[in-house]
């Protein structure tokens, strides 16, 4: 009797795989390894410290097999998620079952329902649902009716779930939070947050970690800041703030609604970081506007000798994407190369995005190209990055390459090779895409529906760009500004006024940043001044709006074509923020036509240091001087440029003839019928030249004085 006890206690203290052996070898000496408490046990502790194979080894040893030894030995099987040879040791369990020593009870269904939520089995999980209603004990116990509800949420049967739910008279905690977790992972947070008032509220009940962790996630779908905070502030009440798993969903709620000052105090309080934690804090800061930041993150975490996952890489790797840091992305991939995930497919993706964004394209076509598995994120990362760096004629090829390679498209990647086909401007190709959208029944997607207004825009099909538009019933904000923008490319500028107007009148929609920014383009390319600068007004007090570099950039140019200079040098003195390329750029350009020579050295100054290699800038300035007869000051630009070893950036073309797309620079001889092409360039030159067209011959000799 003393060395049966001594056995169990030497059991309970067992806590690795060494002392079990030992313990095994003691129980066979002692004959008691039949016996189904020590079998129990030894099953139980193989599945945790060893393998479930040695755990079922014991099973298949032991004679006599009560109900609780089945119980360990499909738990261990479940918790290994080894779902169907959990489901076919079930099976063993009820047609070897004779007595009611070995008949499943409350502690085995949820286990084999588990297996069936894992495996999404519904029709399997549906005869379990049965069995369990043929022992009413059984049925009544809460935790089944708990397993029964996640096994319908994880198959997405709600209703199911409900009305299980709606069988007990009296739900505890646990059922209560099955529905909120069953209701926020299956998309719908508001159904979600409903039940958790009402446990809180009428039903008076105390929720635990686990239901706060479901109602923090319900709030980050929603991105609701104030209830999230207000979750926040019961979670640090009841005294859970020290609970890791929480304060990681707190985390991922922040990063969604765009605090990171909340997300870094929590992070900085937290009495201890996972790398669930780290990689939540760093994608806060890479995802809202703090690049630089999430890397200096990153690096901490390493230097902590935390090892990163591939979720914490892809978040770094998106930050260098946002930033253009290819010194940095290529540190992150030897990383990943040395901890054995770069050929994780989100891991490669992340890594083709950034090599793209970063304008090394080579570098993300060799990744693509080993990545052992492609799916349709990988292809739509490539769509991308080809038109990013100016190679949107590659992107069709990848997008071929998908179609035959069985890769389905789905609407990201549609919408990135509709704007990789918009930079080509092929009207015929943008046909053939249309059909292909209707085929697929993406017509109805707003993403892709505003990216074929912005395709035919750019292919110079404005009518079929208004066709679209009116087909679209459910128009958004994205659709109303792309057919905004599409009037704009057409120097429609009325007609984007209007329908504008029509927007703000006669729709629910509120515009936003990229709207305004393309009425001010359509106003902008349509001379029209005091409209586009009223519409700039409206934005900053009617709708109170930041603007960003490209509206004032769209303002200044706004002035600039009208030659009120001195009114777009009072706005940019004015901006909340310094002046980037784009606005001093587009201010130089309305110098050298208004030959202003004074603020064209301004503008020229700010934009040498901004950004000095830029050939394009130096070439405007000697034109403002050459146009004033400036000649020493042009010979001083010619002379740097030289120095500088600068080279001309040479606009491409392409034209769609036949099956072939041609592209070219100006002055190319490569073509093999280069002399036809040339011949009837000359023939197009006297006929311009008989319809009145005066070239500006000036501009074109200063400018080509360097290259």
């Amino acid at each position: 009797m003393k060395r049966w006890e001594l056995l169990v206690n030497l059991f309970e203290a067992c806590t690795c795989w060494k002392s079990l052996a030992q313990l095994h070898c003691q129980t066979f000496k002692a004959g008691l390894t039949h016996y189904s408490f020590f079998a129990t046990k030894l099953n139980a502790l193989y599945a945790k410290y060893a393998s479930v194979e040695l755990a079922r080894k014991v099973f298949d040893e032991t004679p006599h097999r009560t109900v609780y030894l089945w119980n360990a030995a499909l738990r261990g099987y479940c918790r290994d998620k080894q779902w169907e040879e959990t489901l076919r040791l079930f099976c063993n369990m009820i047609s070897n079952a004779s007595t009611d020593d070995d008949k499943p009870d409350n502690f085995t269904l949820p286990i084999a329902l588990k297996a069936c939520a894992g495996l999404r089995a519904l029709e399997y999980g549906n005869a379990v649902h049965g069995l369990i209603k043929k022992h009413d004990k059984v049925g009544e116990d809460m935790y089944v009716g708990a397993a029964l509800i996640e096994f319908y949420s994880k198959c997405g049967l709600m209703d199911d779930a409900l009305q299980v739910f709606k069988e007990f008279s009296l739900p505890d905690v646990v059922l209560w939070t099955s529905m909120v977790t069953g209701y926020e992972q299956n998309g719908n947070p508001e159904e979600a947050l409903r039940f958790f008032t009402r446990m809180v509220m009428e039903e008076g009940l105390i929720p635990d970690r686990v239901t706060l962790v479901s109602v923090v996630s319900a709030c980050a779908q929603l991105s609701n800041f104030k209830l999230g905070s207000s979750v926040h502030c019961f979670v640090i009440r009841r005294g859970f703030n020290t609970d890791i798993t929480l304060g990681n969903s707190l985390l991922n709620l922040y990063a969604k609604t765009g605090s990171i000052k909340f997300a870094t105090c929590l992070f900085r309080r937290m009495s201890k970081q996972d790398v669930i934690s780290w990689s939540s804090i760093i994608a806060c800061h890479a995802l809202n506007g703090a690049a630089v930041e999430a890397l200096d993150l990153f690096n901490e975490m390493i230097n902590g000798k935390v090892e990163p996952n591939p979720i914490t890489v892809v978040n770094a790797l998106q930050a260098c994407s946002v930033i253009c840091n290819l010194e940095e992305g290529t540190k992150i991939h030897e990383l990943a190369i040395w901890n054995g995930f770069e050929l994780d497919v989100s891991v490669s993706t992340a890594l083709i995005d950034m090599y793209m964004k970063c304008f090394t394209p080579d570098k993300a076509v060799d990744l693509f190209q080993r990545m052992p598995k492609k799916d349709v994120v990988s292809c739509a990362a490539l769509l991308g990055g080809y038109a990013h760096n100016g190679m949107a004629h590659q992107s069709i090829g990848v997008f071929r390459n998908m179609l035959i390679g069985e890769i389905q498209p789905d609407a990201v990647a549609m919408v990135k090779i509709l704007a990789a086909c918009a930079q080509l401007g092929i009207l015929q190709q943008a046909l053939c895409l249309h059909g292909y959208v209707k085929k697929r029944g993406f017509n109805n997607n707003i993403f892709v529906g505003a990216s074929l207004i912005e395709l035919y825009a750019k292919c110079g099909g404005l009518d079929n760009a208004i066709q679209i538009f009116e087909g679209i019933l459910d128009k958004d904000v994205y659709v109303w500004s792309a057919m905004i923008a599409a009037y704009a490319i057409h120097g429609c500028g009325g007609e984007a006024i209007n329908l504008f107007d029509q927007m703000v009148e006669n729709s629910a929609v509120r515009p936003n940043n990229i709207t305004f920014l393309s009425v001010l383009s359509a106003c902008s390319h349509s001379g029209l001044v005091e409209k586009g600068l009223e519409i700039f007004n409206l934005m900053l007090h009617g709708y109170r709006l930041n603007p960003n570099s490209e509206h004032y950039g769209m303002v200044v140019d706004l002035l600039g074509r009208t030659g009120e200079l001195e009114k777009a040098m009072e706005i940019i003195n004015k901006m909340p923020f310094p002046a980037g390329p784009h606005i001093w750029g587009a201010l130089l350009g309305a110098c050298r036509i208004h030959h202003n020579v004074k603020l064209g050295e301004v503008a020229a100054k700010n934009l040498f240091n901004l950004d000095p290699n830029h050939s394009g800038y130096y070439i405007l300035l000697s034109n403002i001087y050459a146009m004033d007869e400036k000649w020493e000051s042009v010979a001083e630009l010619r002379t740097l440029i030289k120095e500088k070893k600068m080279k001309k950036m040479f606009g491409q073309s392409m034209v769609d003839a036949g099956s072939e797309v041609y592209s070219f620079v100006a002055g190319d001889r490569f073509h093999p019928d280069s002399q036809q092409i040339y011949e009837l360039l000359k023939k197009l030159e006297v006929k311009m030249r008989e319809e009145a067209y005066s070239p500006d011959l000036e501009f074109l000799q200063h400018d080509g004085e360097f290259f």
